[in-house]
């Protein structure tokens, strides 16, 4: 920029030629002996000497001290992997655990099973996760690898050249140079760019997942360069702030030789892992590299979070390890107990060495440990990996799923987190943000105001109308018509261009990219045809239909402007035409808006020195007679613009200004135009035709560029969709963007004449400021001035106070526009517009360069910079001149006024932003399924209002309370009168209740009068939140949302987004959700238990920093009601299944011990008790946990009521837990003393007993698990059928085989046998069939006296219901 260029590098190219260079130790002086040195703290800064001849040796000493460029990611080393894995799985409790048995196990006095076979298990589980970790870091180790080895050109001192390295020999101080569509090696400060504006292009794709391009600048000074970089001459001294994670902030300065300093920043810092884009070569000296790049130090890994049910389960846990105490201690009293009953010592208590007994208390606590070691499979280890199969099952069907699949953006459901999916199906508050989540994001240019006059633009409001807009992607290639003076008026909007040959490509048909895993070939120096779709490129929002009565301002307008040298006024003044050149002049200028073209996507196209066309063609000359036919048919107001139909020039020429033309100002210029490379995400803009004027000639024409033989289609590169709409309803009226460098920006006029503003200073938009500012020099007149714009709320208290106007008429006339641009902007609010003001102001020289050189102090500060930038923007944007506003879809635009004041005209402009598709019908069906809704936006309230309203968060007939004040003191007295009326009304709430596990819905007491009473809804702003958290007045807000159907927070910050939802999370222990689609919902999301990103047009922070990822608001609906319900309750089923299924199995072995003395001894093998556990019941619960489905979707979508189920836990909470536990104990008795009378009598052997036992219990388990599931597929008759039976056939191969295994009892042929006996077969049918009959009968009769307990509001449905047409199960719920 014009205002930061710093002659020092050029001033020490003049020293070095001049053989002033100082001694080595004066130029480093860090290291240097010398007195007078410049100190630096080297614990809070970085210096940074460059590796060159001058400072090699300064360099060789600090650059030890910093992280060299090799990266190590891996956990793991050959020697440290086997003790650290072991470490880490032992860090689980539950392997603690079972390492604890396997010791016991291990002593004699407490052996039950054989040692070998008790590690078995354990060392299964610790080889398999250990086999896993290996085989993950050693991808990690590849990986690392490949990326040290990489190549990059480095700057090697001794052979004063660049040559081939690998990545990880790249130190801090290095000079790297780097081609396109290389990726940045390490965190880099850019120096040089082939570009001739000193910009490189940036993909950062590999950072947050936008493949957009951005922009970064070569340091002030260094841009001027003509020739390639000499690391030789580079005789500067860097410092800059210490590594750290803020991807987007960087302050530092470079010292010279002379003691000067030029500060940077971000904009001049190009990260680690981030590609080079339209950028044939760049330099830059390594700052940070390795382990303490920006990059590395946010790579925290995958976040992980404890589902509802995790919480719940590990708590159950330890009820399994009390219940296991207890038996243990039954189990020990029994033992000595029973050892007391004998006179003598039986023959089985076998005495030590010394012959002695162990005492009875001993004996006693050793068979408590032996019970511990024969119990052990009462806590359900094998449910931890069991839940993690699942979920993986679980996240497939949901990727699979078409209806939540996006066509227009070819993406599906993300699931990022994959470890919370059943949280899904208990959300109970939802915080939303508003633009991009409910609404499109597609902002409309919709109306203005200027000068308190305003512009309703009514047909274009028209083609709004329309119910599709034209898909952009259609075979048929559809034109729109831009507006050119006044060749396009005559035509009419509709009309359609038909000259050119050969169809353009449109920047909308570029190849799609995945959000993930894309990659790009790198063909150094080219640019590659693949590339991203680009956002706010749909032509409902590119075309605009311009107002009639504003057009023709819009023409004295541009003819006052190019006339403006020779009439300019003495004085400020208010007149309607000069506020509008200066309304569109401030639309088109005061962005961040970068152009390309679509025929070369993203390049930047550089024009060389005019030169004549060497000839035409016959088809050209009858274009250019076409066009000049066009133009005599004209007014005499005529315009020159472009045209976008490529007529067979190269892009690279063009032809010469003619004379007239050509104005005195370098900077104006007509016609030829250079485009830069993109910014952001993009939108097109097709050029206009150029007609000539009437009284042009043949001649004129083909020399002149300002008639565009070839001008190809702009593509408007912007930050956001509200910059994209501006510049588009600038281009509607003939105001367009040519083209954007660093140090200037092109508009091209109605009449084709180009203006180039010297670009002094840009203040970009903050959340702060909330506005942007662009400080330029006026090609015409010379004057620097300042154009502003943001929220009305900002910029209206930066205008100029009218009483400071010393002309009374003009005093008037100020607050006359102020008033009717207040009552538009009031307007437009209502209607559900974003409103933007736009303002000017005209600064002195003498003024201005006061201002620059503070705020060259500012930038080159490290200590309070953000402070001292904030506080220099802060002394230039006040007293401005409204212009006028507009409408998102609205931005206000008003003028400014400092220094030396010249009255803008007021105006506005209104942008729409439309809601989403389904978003209606989904607020609904959250709001009936029980969630709470609550928007939080940093939009007007106005528009949030008019949104809610749209969108069935808020109805006609609610009461709506709106608190806006920053008193603590006030914000108090409202709460507290709210609540009193509430509560006179509604009736205090009764705090919720749990009947063992279930909670009961609060109640209040009905109303005394029979009249149904209106929803409440809280609409509150960011200044009273701000009141509400520093007045300690959280709890009476939240008991007042309690009684609200939803809540509205207006201008509300990210850091409140946040801390709101963390206040609901925290204070009413309730499940939350939160989406968004923008970074500044990004600290939103976190705070959430779930959080659901947008992937819409604002970039991808807030996918990359969520749970899920969603592309459409409506897709919410679906994944909740139907996903959410289907996860929650499968999981939820299946843990309690778990634990019924091994209490169940474990009490065998304890009602056993009754009848052996408590001697700790089994009668079933402890190979076929493992088997049990690892084949034989370990399928059903995986397919019942993936496929079963209670509730088909249709009916799920159909009641929304189905899913307070979830938010109540209904299907796993401590009543349903402890029903199944003693459902366990019951069939336990049943399944083991039914064969026991069946046998008592009988000689059968131990394992001839336990093996009708184990047969039986096994068929009851998996016929409750039968009973369990609400669906039956081919899948899960199969899965139990054959668990089954693969029981019989291990046992069979296992009895057969087994002689000697398990000596000295060997189950040698015992099935065999069983199979050979009827009462097998009689004890094996009767006895589950008596275990399952309770279940049947008894809970089917329990179930209504809960729900008459604890009724959860239509929740439970019968079967007949379920069966119901639609409209009679609308009907059923609405008596109920």
């Amino acid at each position: 920029m014009a205002l930061s260029v710093d002659s020092s590098w050029h001033r020490w190219q003049w020293r070095v030629r001049d053989g002033l260079l100082r001694s080595p130790s004066e130029a480093t002086p860090l290291l240097s002996p010398e007195k007078g040195r410049q100190s630096y703290n080297v614990t809070q800064q970085r210096v940074v000497f460059p590796n060159n001849g001058l400072f090699h040796q300064d360099w060789a000493k600090v650059s030890g001290r910093y992280s060299g460029n090799r990266i190590c990611t891996t956990k793991y080393t050959l020697l440290t992997f086997l003790p650290q894995n072991l470490l880490e799985q032992f860090h689980r409790w539950a392997n603690l655990y079972f390492l604890f048995l396997v010791i016991l196990n291990w002593m004699p006095t407490m052996e039950v099973f054989h040692r070998e076979i008790t590690m078995l298990p354990l060392a299964i589980v610790l080889f398999i996760i250990m086999v896993k970790d290996g085989m993950e870091d050693f991808k990690r180790h590849r990986f690392d690898r490949e990326i040290n080895c990489s190549n990059i050109q480095i700057y090697e001192r001794k052979e004063q050249s660049y040559v081939q390295k690998r990545w990880k020999d790249v130190r801090v101080g290095d000079f790297v140079q780097m081609q396109c569509n290389e990726i940045v090696p390490a965190d880099i400060l850019l120096l040089f760019s082939s570009d001739p504006s000193g910009v490189c292009h940036l993909e950062t794709a590999n950072l947050d997942g936008e493949t957009n391009l951005k922009q970064r600048r070569v340091v002030k000074g260094f841009s001027q360069q003509e020739v390639q970089f000499e690391p030789e001459c580079f005789h500067n001294t860097i410092v800059c702030e210490k590594p750290n994670n803020h991807l987007n902030k960087f302050k530092g300065y470079m010292e010279h030789p002379d003691q000067t300093r030029t500060g940077f920043g971000s904009e001049s810092l190009l990260l680690r892992g981030c590609t080079i884009r339209n950028t044939e070569v760049a330099v830059g000296i390594v700052v940070y590299a390795g382990h303490e790049t920006k990059a590395m130090l946010n790579n925290s890994g995958p976040r992980y979070k404890r589902s509802k049910i995790e919480r719940r389960m590990n708590t159950d846990v330890f009820f399994c390890i009390g219940l296991l105490f207890l038996m243990c201690l039954i189990g020990a009293v029994g033992h000595s107990l029973w050892n007391g009953t004998f006179r003598e010592h039986p023959p089985f208590d076998v005495p030590d060495a010394e012959g002695s007994f162990l005492p009875l208390a001993l004996g006693g606590f050793y068979m408590f440990l032996t019970m511990i070691i024969l119990l052990q499979v009462l806590i359900p280890i094998s449910l931890y990996v069991s839940i993690e199969l699942v979920k993986l099952g679980q996240v497939f069907f949901l990727h699979n799923d078409l209806d939540l699949y996006d066509e227009e953006t070819d993406l599906s459901i993300q699931c990022r987190a994959l470890n919370i999916t059943e949280d899904l199906g208990q959300i109970q508050y939802i915080f939303s943000d508003k633009t991009g989540t409910l609404t499109e994001n597609k902002m409309v240019f919709r109306r203005c105001t200027i000068m308190g006059c305003e512009y309703a633009h009514q047909e274009n409001a028209k083609r709004l109308e329309m119910p599709k807009e034209l898909d952009s992607d259609s075979e048929e290639w559809t034109q729109y018509q831009c507006l050119s003076f006044p060749a396009r008026w005559a035509q009419g909007p509709a009309a359609v261009r038909s000259q050119g040959g050969v169809q353009p490509l449109r920047r909308c048909q570029s190849a799609r990219v995945p959000i993930q895993g894309h990659s790009r070939q790198r063909s150094v120096g080219r640019w590659e045809n693949t590339q991203p779709p680009v956002a706010f490129s749909s032509s409902i929002e590119k075309d605009v239909t311009p107002d009639k009565n504003l057009l023709t301002k819009v023409r004295d307008a541009a003819v006052w402007l190019e006339a403006l040298p020779d009439s300019r006024p003495a004085k400020p003044s208010l007149s309607t035409t000069s506020s509008i050149a200066d309304f569109f002049l401030a639309l088109t200028i005061c962005n961040s808006v970068m152009v390309s073209t679509t025929t070369e996507p993203r390049q930047r196209v550089t024009m060389p020195p005019s030169t004549k066309a060497l000839g035409a063609s016959l088809e050209k000359i009858q274009q250019l007679f076409q066009k000049l036919k066009l133009s005599s048919l004209s007014q005499s107001f005529s315009s020159t613009v472009p045209s976008d139909t490529d007529l067979g020039e190269s892009l690279g020429t063009h032809v010469p200004t003619t004379d007239s033309e050509e104005r005195d100002d370098s900077s104006v210029c007509s016609g030829g135009y250079s485009t830069d490379g993109g910014y952001r995400s993009s939108t097109c803009d097709q050029g206009d035709i150029l007609a000539s004027g009437s009284d042009a000639s043949l001649e004129e024409a083909l020399g002149a560029p300002a008639l565009g033989l070839a001008g190809p289609e702009l593509c408007y590169e912007a930050e956001s969709p509200d910059e994209a709409a501006l510049v588009h309803a600038a281009h509607a009226y003939s105001f367009t963007l040519v083209s954007r460098t660093p140090e200037q920006v092109t508009v091209r006029l109605p009449q084709g004449t180009c203006l180039t503003f010297d670009v002094l200073c840009t203040l970009g938009f903050d959340s702060v400021r909330k506005r942007m500012s662009v400080v330029v020099r006026h090609p015409l007149t010379r004057e620097i001035v300042i154009y502003t714009k943001g929220a009305d709320s900002v910029i209206m208290e930066l205008l100029e106070d009218p009483a400071c106007v010393t002309d009374t008429d003009i005093e008037k006339k100020v607050r006359k526009i102020q008033a009717r641009t207040q009552k538009h902007l009031d307007l437009y609010a209502r209607d559900g517009l974003r409103t933007l003001c736009i303002a000017k102001k005209v600064v002195g020289e003498e003024d201005f360069q006061r201002w620059a050189s503070f705020r060259r102090e500012a930038e080159a500060s490290l200590d309070n910079r953000d402070e001292l930038l904030m506080e220099t923007a802060q002394r230039l944007e006040n007293q401005l001149t409204l212009l006028g506003l507009s409408l998102n879809g609205t931005f206000l635009a008003r003028p400014s006024l400092t220094f030396e004041m010249k009255f803008g005209s007021p105006g506005a402009t209104g942008i729409e932003d439309r809601l989403q598709e389904g978003v209606p019908d989904t607020v609904a069906a959250l709001r009936e399924a029980g969630m709470q809704l609550w928007v939080l936006t940093g939009d007007k309230q106005e528009t949030a209002v008019n949104i809610a309203y749209s969108c069935r968060l808020l109805d006609q007939t609610d009461t709506v309370y709106s608190i806006n004040t920053e008193s603590q003191e006030t914000c108090e007295s409202i709460l507290n009168c709210a609540l009193e009326e509430v509560k006179q009304f509604h009736g205090p709430r009764k705090p919720d209740r749990k009947f063992f596990g279930f909670r009961r819905p609060s109640e209040a007491p009905p109303p005394t009068s029979g009249a149904a009473l209106p929803d409440v809804g809280l609409v509150i702003d960011g200044k009273t939140l701000n009141a509400i958290f520093q007045g300690k007045l959280e709890k009476k807000f939240l008991e007042l949302t309690q009684y609200c159907r939803s809540v509205l927070c207006c201008r509300s910050t990210p850091l409140q987004k946040s801390m709101i939802v963390k206040l609901v999370r925290d204070k009413l222990s309730v499940m939350t959700l939160s989406i968004g689609d923008g970074a500044n919902d990004v600290s939103m999301i976190q705070a959430a238990d779930i959080g659901i990103g947008i992937s819409g047009q604002e970039g991808m922070q807030a996918v990359m920093s969520s749970d899920f990822a969603i592309s459409r608001f409506r897709h919410l609906k679906k994944l909740l009601l139907v996903h959410g319900h289907w996860c929650y309750s499968r999981l939820a089923r299946m843990v309690v299944y778990y634990f019924y299924k091994n209490v169940c199995y474990v009490n065998l072995l304890f009602w056993y011990q009754f009848l052996c003395g408590f001697s700790g001894s089994t009668m079933i093998d402890y190979w076929q008790m493992i088997f049990f556990n690892l084949f034989f019941t370990s399928l059903p619960p995986l397919v019942f946990g993936v496929l079963d489905k209670d509730i088909s979707a249709e009916t799920l979508l159909a009641l929304p009521e189905l899913y307070k189920s979830g938010q109540n836990s209904e299907c796993y909470n401590l009543l349903t837990f402890w029903v199944s536990m003693a459902d366990a104990f019951y069939q336990s008795l049943i399944c083991f003393f039914i064969p026991y009378l069946t046998y008592k009598d009988s000689d059968i052997d131990v394992f001839t007993f336990g093996t009708p036992v184990n047969t039986i219990s096994l068929a009851t388990i998996l016929l409750h698990q039968a009973m369990e599931m609400k669906t039956w597929t081919i899948i899960h008759g199969l899965v139990l059928v054959g668990s089954f039976l693969m029981y019989f056939v291990v046992s069979l191969v296992y009895n057969a085989t087994c002689v000697i295994c398990n000596s000295p009892t060997n189950p040698y042929w015992v099935m065999e046998g069983q199979l050979s006996d009827p009462t097998f077969y009689l004890v094996c049918f009767l006895t589950p069939v008596a275990a399952l009959l309770p279940r049947s009968f008894l809970l089917g009769g329990l179930r209504p006296c809960l729900l008459q307990l604890c009724p959860p509001p239509r929740t439970f449905y019968s079967s007949v219901a379920l069966s119901m047409p639609q409209s009679a199960l609308q009907r059923r719920v609405a008596e109920q």
